[in-house]
């Protein structure tokens, strides 16, 4: 072996290899930081912190216009930010939208359409973790185990990984301690099996298992946290609880004193449901504000208004206190200088659907409240905004954080860098895609689904192979209706023939390079 060319992964494998250093069981924490030695040429190269807020639509964010008042220290660092207005998820759920971040393609490439779903393999070594193993330091940590399951496949890519029970109060959850070689099935396994309300006396290693995992904050831990948490204790809804602070302070703690240069991915679960927000922002919002219903097109789930202002109420409470911990973060990277040399990103997998008689994002639909999220990102030194109004994706940031580093985009990326971020100038009228497709088989044709295509004002929405709704079509003028209450689908046929044209074409496209393998 040419030891000139031995990159420090690698070196790293084969002291593991050795006996001498330990790579780290599969999700288990993985500590590498006494090995890592940044070469001359990563020494220079700023670096990337990425904090993904889950479920954060930008429809809820003051920083865009919402009427309350949700994001006083979004808006604080915005000033000092690039500020993106029209920018989208790859999906409308967990799997797809963070698979599309991490990948730079569309869920019809990397094929993480279900929700405890995984990319395919060849995406081991086509993501950002990837790309970057080199050069950065990687440390990654998340409440959510759906995006635990996403850094199990990219493990061998990550320096460190810190998992949710790390950072709990109380760790439900016990197969994914048990089987580690294969978290997403024994974290799914033990869902069902709780959730049925099974014991199983005679199962060896689950029958000390509780019977049912949920949201509701267990007893114990209301008459601890209870006055402090009056609607009960931050969870992930599959047993974890803990304290957003917590997770506040460990990221302070880590990019403090983590090797450099670094690349530091955080995926937090709030403002997430269940909205357990903190007692000062407990009903800041009871305003009596009931916005006009919107029309109901597809798959309804026959909530109320009465039920939808009430959950949006409290998710936009639950919000104003994730913002609060947001402002504690940034005014100590500000405090501590090192936002002197870290590019910091602020975005979100997917947003929140409060209307059309749905609560949620687990839904067959891809309004602008579930794909439209935000996206800031401070340059080291930044001192002025800066916004961009062309509509953007998230399949953009991984081909921008490349450029940063010095890297080529590579070939497989659906997504191009962002406007302000490189010596060209993109491409602003491009087609933008949202793809939602969990009833669709794994690594098969799209043939069951419902895919949006975004070209400058308009949008326009595909539904197809379902049952009620075969092959249906709702189109929107996003710039003089945002709010998607008028479908313009049959009166402006030429626009709605032309954008039909080509999702129909992208769609055709996609199951080919499937068919065919080349995804």
């Amino acid at each position: 072996m040419d030891t000139g060319s031995l990159s420090r992964r690698d070196f790293l494998k084969l002291l593991a290899l050795a006996g001498i250093a330990s790579v780290g069981s599969p999700l288990y924490s993985m500590h590498r930081s006494s090995d890592h030695e940044s070469t001359g040429s990563s020494a220079s190269l700023p670096n990337l912190l990425l904090l993904v807020l889950d479920t954060l639509s930008a429809h809820h964010l003051s920083l865009f216009g919402y009427r309350r008042e949700t994001t006083p220290n979004l808006a604080r660092f915005a000033e000092q930010a690039t500020v993106f207005h029209n920018h989208y998820a790859g999906g409308n759920f967990t799997v797809p939208g963070t698979a599309s971040l991490l990948t730079g393609t569309y869920p019809w490439s990397h094929q993480g359409l279900h929700l405890f779903g995984s990319v395919r393999d060849k995406y081991v070594e086509r993501n950002l973790f990837n790309a970057l193993a080199d050069n950065y330091y990687i440390t990654a940590f998340t409440h959510n185990y759906l995006v635990m399951g996403m850094l199990n496949q990219f493990q061998e890519s990550l320096d460190r990984v810190t998992l949710p029970k790390d950072l709990a109060i109380l760790s439900g959850p016990f197969a994914d301690r048990l089987f580690p070689d294969d978290f997403l099935a024994s974290i799914w396994g033990e869902r069902i099996i709780r959730g049925s309300g099974s014991d199983l006396p005679g199962s060896l290693f689950l029958s000390f298992l509780e019977d049912n995992v949920h949201s509701s904050t267990p007893r114990e831990l209301k008459r601890q946290y209870g006055e402090r948490f009056p609607r009960g204790l931050p969870n992930n809804t599959m047993g974890v609880f803990f304290l957003l602070e917590d997770a506040i302070d460990w990221i302070q703690n880590e990019v403090a004193q983590v090797l450099q240069p670094f690349l530091g991915y955080f995926h937090l679960f709030p403002p997430h449901e269940p909205y357990m927000t903190r007692k000062e922002y407990v009903d800041i919002f009871d305003d009596g504000w009931k916005p006009e219903p919107k029309p109901v097109h597809a798959f309804p789930l026959s909530k109320s208004e009465e039920f939808l202002n009430l959950r949006r109420r409290h998710y936009d409470e639950y919000l104003a206190f994730v913002d609060a911990e947001f402002g504690r973060l940034l005014d100590f990277l500000r405090r501590t200088g090192i936002l002197d040399n870290t590019y910091f990103i602020l975005t979100s997998d997917h947003g929140q659907l409060f209307e059309r008689e749905i609560h949620g994002h687990v839904t067959s639909t891809l309004y602008e409240p579930l794909i439209r999220v935000p996206l800031l990102i401070s340059k080291p030194g930044q001192r002025l905004r800066e916004d961009v109004t062309t509509p953007t994706s998230c399949v953009d940031l991984l081909p921008t954080l490349l450029s940063i580093a010095g890297k080529p985009v590579p070939d497989w990326c659906e997504g191009q860098i962002l406007p302000s971020f490189g010596t060209s100038n993109p491409n602003s009228d491009r087609n933008i895609y949202a793809v939602e497709a969990k009833k669709n088989p794994r690594s098969a044709p799209l043939k069951m689904g419902t895919v949006s295509i975004i070209n400058g004002r308009y949008k326009l929405i595909r539904y197809f192979g379902y049952q009620a709704k075969m092959d249906d079509y709702e189109l929107y003028d996003l710039q003089n209706d945002p709010g998607e209450y008028e479908d313009l689908y049959q009166s402006r046929k030429r626009m709605a023939s032309e954008l039909k044209g080509e999702l129909i074409a992208r769609i055709d496209d996609a199951n080919r390079k499937i068919t065919e393998g080349e995804v």
